[in-house]
């Protein structure tokens, strides 16, 4: 809350700046007459009369009195003129400075705010006018360096498929695979890496609509254990053949149900797992998933054993583009976007999410959904 100075207003200064025209110049006149009145009274006694009155003393007199009020109106005019100079019109003069060095793209400057009543309330909206361009700039310029990272990142990451497909289809081309074995490997390995160009691009769509809260939702009531293991058969194959062992176990009762997109927290699954794996150094991955039955929610882990997070990224692992250690990282591609997506997925359901790690021990991504309670008419 800003809290103005208070002081004179616009409209009260106009009106004592007419005024003073208008009464400063009569009043030094009234009080310079009184005091040649009294001089003279003094000095002369009862005689000041006629010696005013005389037509000598009177000539002299009025040349005098008009030489005095010209003078009195040139000192009122002055005094007056500085003061608006210094309340209204030097104001207005800063402060036509200070936009001219917004517009030039000066968002540095700043107005000294030493004023009272309205020139203060505008020298505060200005000052606030200021930060917040600042800040939208400088917030913009943080978003177009990141979005030429992510372009930079995608890139890197379609291009390691697109080339490793061309490979295997020139091979197949070109009669490498010239046993039924080598052909089943060449079509697999093709199909797995359109499938990771299928997630890539996914992940884009949802990316895109993060911001505008458009990421479509189909909510269903499902059943936990059920649906997770489901989801657990389905990562399980491959992980198998990327030599990383997949252990489930679940201790909600199996009549536990969430009200959740079946499709979306497969995807926060995948992405959590993709994460693990992309990230595995040692020679056999281990991942687990855990459901645990928290009262009114479910809480589930997902932990592994890789070489876990610096605490100092652990706060920010969940926020948009950011990678941990981004010069190894940028060997093994990513967007860093997926945990980004995950976090708002989770939120979307109304739970919540985080993360505990050990570096060289694994790293244990913690998420929460509420449970599906039936009311009695249901």
């Amino acid at each position: 809350m800003r809290h103005h100075k208070k002081g004179f207003t616009l409209k009260s200064k106009l009106i004592i700046a007419s005024v003073s025209m208008v009464l400063m110049p009569l009043l030094f006149t009234t009080v310079s007459f009184l005091f040649i009145r009294m001089y003279l009274n003094h000095s002369m006694g009862p005689k000041a009369f006629d010696a005013i009155v005389s037509p000598e003393a009177t000539e002299t007199f009025m040349v005098d009195m008009l030489i005095s009020i010209v003078f009195i109106l040139m000192i009122s005019t002055f005094t007056l003129r500085k003061w608006i100079d210094r309340e209204m019109v030097k104001p207005i003069r800063d402060l036509s400075i200070a936009m001219e060095k917004i517009k030039e793209g000066n968002l540095e400057y700043r107005l000294d705010n030493k004023y009272a009543g309205e020139v203060n309330v505008l020298f505060d909206d200005y000052e606030e006018m200021r930060l917040r361009l600042k800040e939208s700039i400088e917030e913009g310029m943080e978003n177009e360096k990141l979005n030429k990272e992510l372009v930079s990142n995608i890139s890197h990451d379609l291009k390691t498929p697109i080339t490793a497909i061309k490979g295997y289809v020139e091979g197949i081309m070109d009669g490498v695979a010239d046993t039924p074995e080598k052909m089943d490997k060449y079509i697999k390995t093709i199909y797995n890496k359109a499938n990771d160009m299928d997630r890539l691009i996914n992940e884009l769509t949802i990316y895109s609509k993060i911001d505008s809260n458009r990421i479509p939702y189909n909510f269903h009531r499902i059943l936990v254990s059920e649906y997770f293991r489901d989801c657990v058969e389905e990562v399980g194959l491959d992980l198998e053949s990327k030599n990383i062992e997949l252990s489930f176990y679940n201790l909600v009762d199996e009549s536990v149900r969430v009200i959740a997109d079946p499709e979306q927290i497969r995807r926060v699954i995948s992405n959590i797992i993709g994460n693990s794996v992309k990230y595995m150094d040692k020679p056999t991955g281990e991942i687990e998933i855990r459901i645990l039955d928290a009262i009114d929610s479910i809480r589930i882990e997902i932990e592994d054993n890789g070489k876990g997070i610096n605490p100092r990224d652990l706060s920010r692992i969940f926020e948009r583009f950011f990678r941990t250690d981004a010069s190894r990282n940028s060997a093994k591609g990513g967007s860093g976007i997926g945990l980004s997506i995950v976090k708002k997925i989770i939120e979307d359901h109304g739970g919540y999410i985080w993360a505990t790690s050990k570096e060289d021990e694994g790293t244990c991504i913690h998420f929460v959904l509420r449970k599906y309670q039936e009311t009695p008419d249901e």
